[in-house]
Order: structure tokens, then C-alpha cells, then sequence
């Protein structure tokens, strides 16, 4: 990580200052050194549509907080310098994060992703937990690049390798020229890298990053998915994070693993109840189970995020847990030992982790206040249970649970829910308004 100090003698010229957008992406300004030495280190502007966008960078209507009726003004980016830390892989650059705050009033902005998360963090530091977090990060690498891909309409795609490299050191290495900078280089950045390794199908990575407090954690997912883009594309191939790119083909995920820790001890852990969980965990769990559909919205935001959840593909269904067993929505972690957590498996790869975090602690922590006891884990094929609920199954239905959770409401505010209700809307709406190549394919010359 780097001081102000560190800019004033060190090999930079250009400052990334950069916010989180709805969708978990980076937005912001490349400052030269010298004026975010003078002045952007303090803040910065942005215009709020950002916070009230699609993935196309649209401006869509039905949001409260900012319309074309409002004008579209300014929000304050104030730069985290804690976060301050070189980009290895962009010569002469560095990088700060920033938290977002009304230009007028100066309070934080209230459905800010980063802001949410940090809302849920203090709920649990008042009563004197500190959430740990750490993301599983999957994806796959194409052999054309990104403008390639695009002028091509997205057809033809061809993965970088050519079957399964689940944990296949061969077939992974074809992918090293991608993959070991962007261990190496994130690790410079300052992001705790573990390992990467090939996944479960063709042309499909996953990397891990070591645990860290929950928003450490979103800050070092987010990191990361822009380190491997923008790396995969200096090396000519591009990376995707949608879940489910081919029909046919497994999905990528985005497990998220959870414990709590008080004074520096995981307060998950107690070696007198079964499994070494601690009655604080058993309530946790049960706060993340009883909640589930009411926070599926954030974990699986887009249309596309909801192809990934079919049976035998190692993607949940379910509303479950297990111990160690991979068909259910979450997984007991480290059974009888003291890095005993939660895995929830629900999450897809296109998720804002600020927003999954966060719509996860609300649960747990509501589950912990309510004082909640946590069912029994379930064992054998999960897929299959008819008496275990299912997760929501479609954009449409986690809309609508978004909209009516009390719990999320009272965590949160209204305000941030309804924004976030419109957002999904949005998704639903453009899907609903497109002639899929499917439709057309089946219906032009036999409708």
C-alpha cells in the first residue's frame, strides 16, 4: 500500500481515482500526480447518474434519487487513502477508492454500494462482532479479444483451452501467460492472493483471495476483476464474467465464504458444540437461510444470472445447508476446527460484491438479534429434495421478494431498497424487450 508520501518519490504519474458503480464496476478520473497531490487526494466529482445506471451506461427512469427532472447534478468521490496502492499492470499508475457523498448535504450516499456494506460492518462492530469475508472469483478466457469478440456479434466464441482443466496443472499452464500476472500483479497491488486454479470447465479459471474484513473483501474482488480484464486484454484474449455464456456450458460463481470474529478470535468457532459452530454461527446461518429470497436480487442481479441454477452443475437450487457438500446453497467450511465458516454458493459471477456482502450480513445479523436457531444441515443429493425450498428462479420473482423484505427495509432503508427494486426492473424490462436469436430462429419460417 502507498502514503502521499510514496507519490511524491515513486515511479507515478497518473492516479486512478475511482468509485464503485451499481454494478460493481470502477468509474473515475486519471489524475496526473501532481494535481491529486494538490488537490484530488481531498475529493473529487462525479455525476450521480452513475449511481442510477444499467450496465449500458443508460439513464433509465423511476429513481428517486436522481432523474432528468433533477437535473442530473454532482456527487462528492472522497478518496480513501487507506486503499491508496500501485496498479502494477498500467505503467506509472496508482490507485485510490473512494467513498461517495451528496454534493450538497455531505452525508454519505445512502445506496452507494461501498456505503451499504460499511453500514452493515458498523451494525455488527455495535455489538462487537468484525464480519471476515473472502470471494471466490471464476471467469472464463476466450482466444479473440474483446473488440475482436464484438465485431464478430458475439458468435464463435472459442475458450482459450480446449476441454475440463478442472484442477489440470496441464491445460492451466496454457493459460499462464494470462494467469501468473495476474497473481503476481495483484499481489503487488496489495490484494492477498491464495492461488488460482483451472475450473470445472473448458476455458474456465478461478482465483482465490485470502480472507479480510468484509469491506477489504469487496475492495479486493473489485480489484481483481478489473486486474483481469484489463490484463487478459493486454495479452489479446478477453475475459467474461457472466455467468452463463453457452447453455450448455457449467456457469461461473462468485462463492462467498463468512465468519465473525471478536477480539481477534473467529466467534464461529467453539469446540464444545457439534462441528465447532458456535450457537452465534448456528443463528447466523439461520438468518442467511430464513432470508434467502428476500436478498436473492443482490446475489443474482441480471436475467442471465438465474441460467446458471440446474441441477448437477454444481450451481445451487436450494435453500439449504450442508456440511461439505456442494448441492447445497451454503456449505459448513472447516468442520471442527477453529477456521470453521459459512460458504454461500448462490452468488454468480456478475455480482457487486458490496451488495452481496452487505444483503448477507443484514441476514446473518438479523438472524444473530432475533436470537434464530439454526435447522439441522441436510445430507445426500440437495437437487432433488421436493421439501426443501427453492432459491428464487428468476429476476422476476427476486424482484419481487426484494420489494416486499421487511428485513432488507429496516436494514437498509427504504429509499436504497426501492432503488435498487427499480434497478432489477430495469433488467427485466430491456430483457423483456428484446428478439432473442431463439425467437427468431424457431418461429420465422414455422410460426
Amino acid at each position: 500500500m502507498l502514503t502521499l508520501d510514496d507519490l511524491k518519490t515513486g515511479p507515478y504519474d497518473t492516479i486512478l481515482v475511482a468509485m464503485v458503480d451499481m454494478q460493481g464496476r470502477l468509474m473515475g478520473k486519471r489524475f496526473t500526480v501532481q494535481n491529486f497531490l494538490e488537490a484530488g487526494h481531498a475529493e473529487t466529482h462525479c455525476c450521480n447518474y452513475l449511481l442510477a445506471t444499467d450496465l449500458e451506461m443508460a439513464t433509465p427512469d423511476g429513481y428517486a434519487a436522481t432523474s432528468w427532472e433533477q437535473g442530473y447534478g454532482d456527487y462528492v468521490m472522497t478518496p480513501d487513502l487507506s486503499t491508496l496502492r500501485p496498479v502494477p499492470w498500467l505503467d506509472g499508475t496508482a490507485m485510490v477508492l473512494c467513498d461517495v457523498t451528496d454534493h450538497h448535504t455531505h452525508t454519505p450516499v445512502p445506496h452507494s454500494p461501498r456505503e451499504m456494506l460499511k453500514a452493515q460492518v458498523a451494525r455488527a462492530k455495535a455489538m462487537g462482532l468484525t464480519p471476515m469475508m473472502a470471494t471466490e472469483i471464476e471467469f472464463f478466457l476466450f482466444e479473440k479479444s474483446y473488440d475482436d469478440i464484438r465485431r464478430g456479434g458475439f458468435r464463435d466464441l472459442a475458450p482459450l483451452v480446449g476441454y475440463n482443466q478442472d484442477y489440470n496443472l496441464f491445460q492451466s499452464s496454457r493459460e499462464e501467460h494470462v494467469m501468473r500476472p495476474i497473481r503476481n500483479h495483484l499481489v503487488a497491488a496489495g490484494v492477498p492472493v491464495e492461488n488460482s486454479k483451472g475450473e470445472a470447465e473448458t476455458g474456465q479459471e478461478e482465483l482465490n483471495i485470502r480472507y479480510a474484513d468484509a469491506v477489504a473483501c469487496a475492495d479486493h474482488h473489485t480489484i481483481a476483476k478489473q486486474a483481469i480484464k484489463e490484463i487478459a486484454d493486454a495479452e489479446g484474449h478477453a475475459a467474461t464474467f457472466l455467468p452463463k455464456w453457452r447453455a450448455d456450458k457449467v456457469g461461473s460463481a462468485a462463492h462467498v465464504h463468512q465468519s465473525m470474529f471478536r477480539d481477534g478470535a473467529n466467534a464461529f468457532h467453539d469446540p464444545s458444540k457439534p462441528r465447532a459452530m458456535s450457537d452465534l454461527m448456528g443463528s447466523y446461518v439461520a438468518g442467511l437461510m430464513r432470508y434467502t429470497p428476500d436478498l436473492t436480487a443482490f446475489l443474482a442481479p441480471y436475467v442471465n444470472s438465474y441460467k446458471r441454477f440446474l441441477p448437477g452443475t454444481f450451481a445451487p437450487t436450494k435453500i439449504a445447508w450442508s456440511v461439505d457438500n456442494r448441492t447445497a446453497g451454503y456449505r459448513l467450511v472447516g468442520e471442527d476446527t477453529k477456521g470453521v465458516r459459512i460458504e454461500c454458493r448462490i452468488p454468480g459471477s456478475d455480482i457487486n460484491p458490496y451488495l452481496a456482502c452487505a444483503a448477507q450480513l443484514a441476514a446473518g445479523l438479523k438472524g444473530i438479534e432475533d436470537g434464530l436457531t439454526c435447522p439441522d444441515p441436510v445430507t445426500g443429493d440437495v437437487y432433488g429434495m421436493e421439501d426443501v425450498a427453492d432459491i428464487p428462479n428468476t429476476l422476476r420473482s427476486a424482484t419481487e421478494t426484494l420489494r416486499t423484505s421487511a428485513m432488507l427495509r429496516d436494514a437498509f432503508g427504504d429509499g436504497v431498497i426501492d432503488h435498487y427494486t427499480r434497478a432489477a426492473e430495469v433488467e427485466q424490462e430491456a430483457f423483456d424487450a428484446a428478439v432473442t436469436d431463439w425467437e427468431v430462429a424457431r418461429g420465422f419460417e414455422r410460426a
